[in-house]
């Protein structure tokens, strides 16, 4: 069968790279009043004076405020994979311990980083309703890790990478919600989640446990080889 080439990829044009300035504009503007005074007292109104277009320029980019919430997460997910990326060789595999050791060191400076807006973005995403009808960002890139974990005999082979992502990814929502109420001060985010990540890997219940044994529960979550 011939192989059909596509050819390179070409660039935007220069009518769709306004467009996406326009967008980025709307999205940063927004996201600078939600820092400010908050998602709740901003209007959209608010966002599209800032952005200097017009209101209805607004709904070309976005259906309703709530949309921008969906967007702040899908920026998080692409600046979190950029940073693992760019810390890992191409085609290189990174052990599962090492790589979520990364991922929450990452994770832990972009909340630093941006700490108004992740406060800010935190209390919207909740009071939307969010947490019940999607994943948060960060949930795929766990199951990801864990899975590759697992394919490489690194993990144990009965672990479940979307259970197991889901236990790494309530943890992790906690400390950061519990960091999010303090303001963003008095917790250490890099602090709080080595320790989370230790327990998760280590296990609970690692002393005491009959000698030769492997900890686990009935989940089938369990330490690493070579942790326990």
């Amino acid at each position: 069968m011939e192989n059909v080439s596509c050819g390179p990829v070409r660039p935007p044009g220069r009518r769709e790279r306004n467009k996406q300035k326009v967008r980025q504009r709307l999205y940063s503007s927004a996201l600078t009043l939600f820092a400010e005074q908050g998602y709740d007292r901003t209007s959209i109104d608010e966002i599209a004076e800032l952005a200097d277009v017009a209101r209805g320029t607004f709904f070309n980019y976005f259906h309703r405020k709530e949309d921008l919430i969906g967007e702040w997460g899908q920026q998080r997910r692409a600046l979190l994979r950029e940073r693992l990326d760019a810390a890992t060789p191409p085609g290189a595999y990174e052990r599962a311990e090492t790589r979520l050791r990364r991922c929450m060191t990452a994770l832990a400076d972009i909340n630093e980083e941006e700490r108004e807006t992740t406060i800010a973005m935190l209390m919207a995403w909740a009071k939307a309703g969010r947490p019940l009808l999607e994943e948060p960002y960060a949930c795929e890139v766990f199951e990801e890790i864990i899975a590759a974990g697992v394919a490489h005999g690194e993990l144990g082979p009965e672990l479940s990478p979307p259970r197991v992502s889901n236990v790494v990814r309530d943890a992790y929502l906690g400390v950061l919600h519990r960091w999010a109420q303090a303001g963003g001060t008095g917790v250490c985010l890099h602090t709080e989640l080595e320790s989370l990540l230790q327990i998760l890997l280590h296990g609970v219940l690692r002393s005491g446990r009959p000698a030769g044994a492997r900890p686990h529960d009935a989940c089938g979550l369990r330490a690493p080889r070579g942790l326990a």
